[in-house]
C-alpha cells in the first residue's frame, strides 16, 4: 500500500507541474516583445536562483474575518538555492514608497544580502519575516546575531479584495514551505504564492516572470525578473505598446473599491554580470521604465518597491581579506538597463495572461484578462498580423 501511495503522489506531482506548465504565457498567445530570454523565460535562468511557493485557496461566500474566504499566499526567492551560506551584492529602489519591504537599511548600508527574498500580502509580513529568521536559525546558519538572517527582506502587496486579509491565515509554515519547495527551472506564474489574491489593472493579476539574455558582444549574462503585480488603473494598461485598457472597459471587478489606480508591484531582479551594489541600484531605477510601459504611475496609494541582487563575484561573501573583485565597467551597461525594462515588461504581462478570474470575499470577482480580445485589439493597432 505504501509503495502504492508513493507513486500515485509522484504522479500527481509530475500532473500537477505538467499541468501549470501549459498555461499560457504572453508569447503563447502571440504577443510580441523585444529582446531574447533565457531557457525557462524566468528569473531562474540566473544560475543558481530558485523560486517557491505557499498558495492558500480556501472557502467562498460572505467574508468572516478570521474565517475566510482566503485567497492569499507566499512568494521565496533564494539568490543562489537553499543551500547557500554567505551573500550576493544587492541594491533596493522604491518608485513610490506605500508599502513594505523589511531589511532594507542594512541592505543599503551593507551592499549585500545573504537571505531569501519573501513576498506575502500586507498583513503577513511580520509573521513572514520572524519564519525566515526561524528557518534559517533551526538550519545551524548562525547562532549570534547576523544582518544576513536576523534582518531578512519580506515584502508585501494587498490582497484585500478578495482575501480575508484581517483574518491572519499566513502561518510560519506556510513561509517554511514556500522555503522548503524553492527549486530552479520552471516558475508557476498567476495566482500563487504572495500573487494568488493580488489585481492588476482591474484585471486577475499576480506572480509573472521573464528575462533576457544578452549577447556575446555584453558578455552572454543574463537578467531575469520576477514581480508581484497588483497595481494600475485599467485607462492606462498597455500592452506591446497598444492601449489595452481603454479597448476593454468592461470586465471591471464587480464588486469592491471602484478602478482608480491603487495596488502596489514588487520587482526582484537577478543577474549574473558582475554588478556593484550601485550599479544594481541603477538597474533598479530602469524597472520603473518597465511598469510605465505598462501604465502604473507610482500612484500615491502604491508601493512600488524593488531589489536587486547580483550572484556574481563569490569571493567577496567569504572573504575576510582583500577581495579580488569583477566589476562590469559602467560604459558596458546599457545593455542590461534595456534588458531590466523588457523583463520587467514582460514579467508584468505574463502575469496577467497566466491568472484565472477568481471569486473571494463577500462574491467579489475579478476578471482573467481575455487573451482572444488582446490578440484582436493588438491586430487592429497593426501591433501583430
Amino acid at each position: 500500500m505504501n509503495k502504492f501511495l508513493s507513486i500515485l503522489i509522484l504522479i500527481i506531482l509530475i500532473f500537477g507541474e505538467t499541468s501549470s506548465q501549459n498555461k499560457k504565457r504572453a508569447r503563447d498567445i502571440g504577443i510580441p516583445f523585444d529582446g531574447t530570454p533565457g531557457k525557462y523565460n524566468s528569473i531562474t535562468d540566473v544560475e543558481g536562483v530558485e523560486v517557491g511557493y505557499s498558495t492558500i485557496i480556501s472557502g467562498e461566500g460572505k467574508l468572516i474575518v478570521g474565517k475566510g474566504p482566503i485567497r492569499t499566499g507566499v512568494t521565496a526567492i533564494f539568490p543562489k538555492g537553499k543551500n547557500f551560506r554567505n551573500r550576493v551584492f544587492g541594491a533596493w529602489y522604491t518608485l513610490n514608497g506605500n508599502g513594505e519591504m523589511t531589511g532594507t537599511t542594512w541592505l543599503e548600508e551593507s551592499g549585500s544580502l545573504g537571505c531569501p527574498i519573501l513576498i506575502t500580502n500586507t498583513h503577513s509580513v511580520g509573521v513572514v519575516r520572524d519564519a525566515v529568521v526561524e528557518w534559517n536559525a533551526k538550519r545551524g546558519t548562525s547562532g549570534d546575531y547576523s544582518g544576513d538572517f536576523s534582518l531578512p527582506i519580506v515584502a508585501e502587496t494587498w490582497d484585500g479584495r478578495l482575501n480575508d486579509i484581517n483574518g491572519f491565515h499566513v502561518k510560519k509554515e506556510h513561509a517554511f514551505e514556500a522555503m522548503n519547495s524553492a527549486k530552479s527551472g520552471f516558475v508557476e506564474e498567476g495566482n500563487v504564492g504572495g500573487g494568488t489574491g493580488m489585481v492588476a489593472h482591474s484585471f486577475k493579476g499576480g506572480t509573472g516572470t521573464s528575462s533576457r539574455k544578452l549577447n556575446e558582444k555584453d558578455g552572454n549574462y543574463t537578467v531575469g525578473v520576477l514581480v508581484q503585480a497588483n497595481y494600475g488603473s485599467r485607462e492606462l494598461l498597455h500592452i506591446a505598446g497598444v492601449p489595452v485598457g481603454k479597448e476593454i472597459s468592461d470586465l471591471l471587478p464587480e464588486r469592491g473599491k471602484l478602478d482608480d489606480g491603487t495596488g502596489s508591484i514588487i520587482v526582484v531582479v537577478a543577474t549574473d554580470a558582475p554588478l556593484l551594489p550601485h550599479q544594481l541600484k541603477r538597474l533598479l531605477k530602469r524597472v520603473s521604465i518597465g511598469i510605465g510601459i505598462m501604465g502604473g504611475r507610482g500612484e500615491n496609494s502604491s508601493g512600488d518597491i524593488f531589489v536587486a541582487f547580483s550572484t556574481a563575484n563569490p569571493e567577496q561573501s567569504s572573504s575576510k581579506e582583500i577581495a579580488n573583485l569583477k566589476m562590469l565597467p559602467n560604459e558596458k551597461i546599457g545593455p542590461f538597463f534595456r534588458a531590466t525594462v523588457d523583463a520587467t515588461e514582460e514579467a508584468i504581462v505574463n502575469a496577467l495572461v497566466a491568472a484565472e478570474t477568481m471569486v473571494g470575499i463577500n462574491g467579489n470577482k475579478v476578471h482573467a484578462l481575455p487573451h482572444d480580445r488582446v490578440i484582436n485589439i493588438l491586430k487592429k493597432y497593426n501591433r501583430i498580423k
